[in-house]
Parts: structure tokens; sequence; C-alpha cells
């Protein structure tokens, strides 16, 4: 049986595209291969001049492709809202393919600038607002899809809707697990809401299974534990690289007839390496009730309209 890789990527020349987290790690290859293949692709980034050099390194690998830099803080509302039109700007009023990669892990307790613990205000509501600022472009002039990064590390996850911003309690892989529920969750009542409201628009997810990235640094450095960063670095001997980690990401970019919530990782080991397939969610992801209430609440969270879809 034929096991998906790049060379299956098709011509995606027309279609424009955004990749949150584009400067590092799974981001960064996502936005090169979107470029290579022929869509015009904007890379959300945090940090501008790291934001630069993926352009510039997107450019230098992929001659002639149309990369584009946009400034994005997903622990920032106001940064968020600023980026959507900037954005909307940049595709022209037109977006086929919105990435959700960007997150954060295992973290110190930490507030975003809007107050919210910052695994679940970064990793869930900075991509719940620009999803939701991005509506009125996504899927206007033919069919679009958002496929949004989740985790192994969700079925460790439970919601508490009473104690989003772990006030009682924190736990940063209890408050990791939440965050990546809730980007499944997300997925689920956006492709709901998409399909009653009639919209050409198709919500997905992914894992990238174990893969090698920055991610798992920034928690122990911001801790001021350098040894566990180091740790985390020479666990790159176990996982696989950020290059097989964004396999699942652009399998369900582009996958044609992919049903609405889907969810996609590696296939072999425990969903943790290997070539795409379908993934396996808890039962607490699939949960429509919660979902619903996660939405309600992100949307109240965030001052935007809940019904605006």
């Amino acid at each position: 049986m034929h096991s998906w890789t790049l060379d299956d990527m098709p011509d995606l020349s027309g279609s424009t595209a955004v990749v949150t987290g584009a400067n590092s790690g799974i981001g960064a290859v996502t936005a090169l291969v979107l470029a290579r293949s022929g869509a015009r692709t904007v890379l959300a980034c945090r940090d501008p001049e790291r934001g630069r050099r993926a352009v510039d390194a997107v450019r230098r690998a992929a001659p002639g492709s149309d990369a584009r830099l946009v400034r994005l803080d997903l622990a920032d509302l106001s940064s968020v809202a600023e980026a959507a039109e900037a954005i909307a700007k940049e595709v022209d009023g037109r977006l086929d393919l919105l990435v959700n990669n960007a997150g954060v892990m295992a973290l110190p307790h930490l507030r975003t600038a809007d107050g919210f613990e910052m695994q679940f205000g970064t990793n869930h509501l900075g991509h719940f607002a620009l999803t939701h600022r991005l509506l009125p472009v996504l899927g206007v002039l033919g069919p679009a899809r958002v496929v949004t990064l989740s985790s192994l590390g969700h079925r460790i996850g439970r919601i508490d809707l009473g104690d989003l911003d772990a006030e009682r309690a924190y736990s940063k892989w209890r408050a990791y697990g939440q965050s990546k529920l809730a980007n499944l969750l997300f997925t689920n009542e956006l492709d709901r809401r998409a399909r009653a409201a009639g919209r050409n628009l198709v919500a997905l997810a992914a894992h990238p299974g174990l893969a090698a990235t920055e991610l798992g640094q920034a928690g122990p450095r911001l801790a001021g534990r350098n040894w566990a960063a180091r740790l985390e670095r020479a666990s790159r001997l176990y996982t696989q690289p950020a290059s097989a980690g964004a396999l699942p990401v652009l399998y369900a970019a582009p996958l044609p007839d992919a049903p609405g919530g889907s969810y996609y990782g590696p296939a072999r080991l425990g969903e943790t390496r290997g070539a795409p397939a379908p993934a396996r969610s808890s039962r607490r992801a699939r949960d429509p009730l919660m979902a619903r209430a996660l939405w309600d609440e992100s949307a109240r969270l965030t001052g935007l309209d809940a019904d605006a879809v």
C-alpha cells in the first residue's frame, strides 16, 4: 500500500494559505511545502525578526514562490485582531487554507496579555479568535479548509468550564491537555456550524506524533531549568524530525473529500511516527454538548459573536 509523502502534494497554484507559528518546526515546514506547491503563503509569526528569516528561507528554497509575513501574537487578542485585518489584505480577500499550528507546551503558570492562562489562551483562544475574524475571507471564492493542530496530549485533557484559567490549581500538563482537547472540540464545532450555515468550509485536525521541535524547550527555559531544555533537545534521539511531524497537516490540507471533523496523525507506534493516517481522538473530544458549550464560552471570553459563522 502506498504511504503518502510530500511527493503526493498537489499543485496549489492560485490558492492562498496562512500558517501560524511558521518561523520554526512544523509550521516552517508546512509553510515551505505550501509555498513550493504554488500557494500564496502568509507566515503568521510572533517574532518579526524570526519571521523575516523564515520568509527569506522559504524564498530561497522555493524561488519564485509568494511568501509573506504578518505579525501575530496569539497571546494578545488585540494582536490577533490586527493580524486578521492584515491577512485579509495580504490574501486579497480570499483565503483557502488556514493552518492553526502555533502553540506552547508545559509552561509555568503564566497569563496572556488579556489575563487568560497562557496555554489555553494561546493554543485555543488565540486560534479561536483568529479563525473567527478570518471567516469573512474563508471560502468566499471556492472551498476552504481550517486545519488545527492538536496533540496526543489531548487524551489527558479535561475541560473545566468553571476554571479554564486554572485559578484553583495549576498543572502544566493538565493545562496543556486541556488546550489540545479544546483544539479538537473547536474543530468539530466549527465544522458543524459551517455545515449548518451552508458555508463552503471544512474543519479538520491533525497531530504530529512525537516530533523534534522547539515546542518543548520553552517551558523549562521560562522556569529557569536549562538542564531540562537540554534534556528536551536530547529527546530527538527517539522523536521524528519536524519534516515528518508536518506530514499529517500537509496530508489534511488538500485531501479530496476529507470528511469534516476528520483527525489525522502518524500511523505507526501508537501514532508517534510514520506516514499520515486517520488518528484516534478521545471520547471527550467527540462530545458535541461540550463542543457547543466551549464555543459559546470562548466567544464570550474573546468578545466575539458566537453565531457569526
